[in-house]
């Protein structure tokens, strides 16, 4: 049984995607050593990840924990104690739908080693099923196009377009 301090209740997390993982893998939210375990190692599969300190970790870590009714990390642990994958959803609250709760997804990550035993489809399965037990009346994400048909596979339908706008590199976090 893990102990270490983790993000958010593992009542959260469902028992139908734990039970359809590969023998020896976990799905749990993420704790506060995951940073040994590899957890930014699995992101950079996404993007630069900067040179992030132990103490930085930690720090967005306690902010997300006091914020845990609205971030929702988990991560995979292959039979090594060593992060695979990870996704992220983000309950958004609104003014439109009787004040309804909107999930994001973000961030859906898996170790380059791991891929191909869709540990993807459930880090996915498992954000929706944080969504809809949070309340969501839907979860939304965004994708690279070629990414299209995996999420579709995941239940997703193609709705719309992304548009980005990006800050200068002379900004930094603020908040």
């Amino acid at each position: 049984m893990y102990t270490s301090n983790i993000l958010f209740s593992k009542d959260l997390i469902s028992p139908k995607v734990q039970a359809a993982l590969p023998k020896g893998y976990s799905i749990r939210p993420l704790a506060n050593d995951d940073y040994e375990r590899g957890f930014l190692d699995v992101l950079s599969v996404l993007t630069v990840i900067g040179d992030i300190s132990k103490a930085q970790f930690l720090e967005r870590f306690h902010y997300l924990k006091a914020h845990n009714h609205e971030y929702f990390t988990l991560v995979i642990v292959s039979p090594e104690d060593r992060i695979v994958g990870s996704g992220t959803i983000f309950v958004e609250r609104k003014f439109i739908r009787n004040t309804g709760l909107v999930g994001h997804i973000e961030d859906i990550a898996v170790d380059k080693n791991q891929q191909g035993k869709k540990l993807g489809l459930r880090i996915i399965e498992a954000l929706k099923y944080i969504g809809a037990q949070t309340g969501c009346y839907k979860v939304i994400l965004d994708c690279s196009k070629q990414n299209i048909p995996f999420y579709e596979k995941c239940g997703f339908t193609h709705k719309e377009y992304e548009m980005a706008w990006y800050c200068s590199d002379e900004s930094k976090a603020k908040l």
